[in-house]
């Protein structure tokens, strides 16, 4: 074998070596869905800590009878206000959150007990 195959044969092997070590590293790196649930006057959990890119679902309880929103109270710098519509049993909303820093969320219908915070952290 010629100088150059050799190095063409050893780098080959080498990529092939490292391909599973690459391979867990984007999959860790991958935005996730989170799910937050909405109860009766209480968002579960209450505090979150997610990383950019990662989306929050906020899922009303089957059995959860009351009108609930989210809105975001406080937000980084830059941050549009969101909010979703009223709703109840069995709805969803969902928000990619891109921005780090620190979110505060409420129900308008309930802001005094009905808060969370999520914490959105730099992807690793």
């Amino acid at each position: 074998m010629t100088g150059r195959k050799a190095l063409i044969a050893l780098t080959g092997a080498a990529a092939v070596a490292a391909a599973p070590a690459l391979a867990v590293a984007a999959t860790s790196t991958k935005a996730k869905t989170r799910t937050v649930s909405v109860n009766d006057n209480y968002y579960g959990p209450k505090t979150l800590t997610v990383h950019t890119g990662d989306t929050i679902k906020w899922h009303w309880s089957e059995d959860e009878s009351d009108v609930h929103d989210v809105a975001l109270k406080t937000a980084p710098k830059g941050v549009k206000k969101f909010a979703s519509d009223p709703l109840a049993a069995g709805d969803d909303f969902k928000r990619k959150l891109t921005t780090p820093g620190r979110y505060k969320i409420i129900c308008t219908f309930h802001e005094e007990d009905m808060s969370m915070t999520i914490t959105v952290k730099k992807r690793p």
